[in-house]
Formats: C-alpha cells, sequence, structure tokens
C-alpha cells in the first residue's frame, strides 16, 4: 500500500480542540516534524482536518 510523509508547518496554538487532537492523534505535535503513515481512508480525513497546518507528499521507501 502506498504510503505518505506528513510534515508538520505551522503551529497548533491557537487552533481549534479538534484540529489539535487530529495532530496528535496523526504522531505530530512541533512544527517540522514529519511521520509516515500508511495511505487509507481514516488518514486522509484527518490530513483534511489539518490540511492547512501539514504537507503531504508521497513517500518511496
Amino acid at each position: 500500500m502506498a504510503k505518505l510523509k506528513i510534515t508538520q508547518t505551522k503551529s497548533i496554538i491557537d487552533r481549534l480542540e479538534k484540529q489539535k487532537r487530529t495532530i496528535v492523534a496523526l504522531g505530530l505535535g512541533r512544527p517540522n516534524y514529519s511521520v509516515i503513515r500508511e495511505k487509507n481512508p481514516q488518514t486522509l480525513g484527518m490530513i483534511e482536518v489539518v490540511k492547512h497546518l501539514v504537507r503531504v507528499e508521497e513517500y518511496e521507501g
């Protein structure tokens, strides 16, 4: 299955609680942190909630 590299680009200070919890659920927490996640409907849904706070790239590895 395809993988995604998700990098947090902005802080979660002064954001909605749902967005803060979504960032934590993705395994992020500070700007410039990255995680590798499977590309599935659950992950894509979480990315949609915080798309203005993260950068998403296809991961080859």
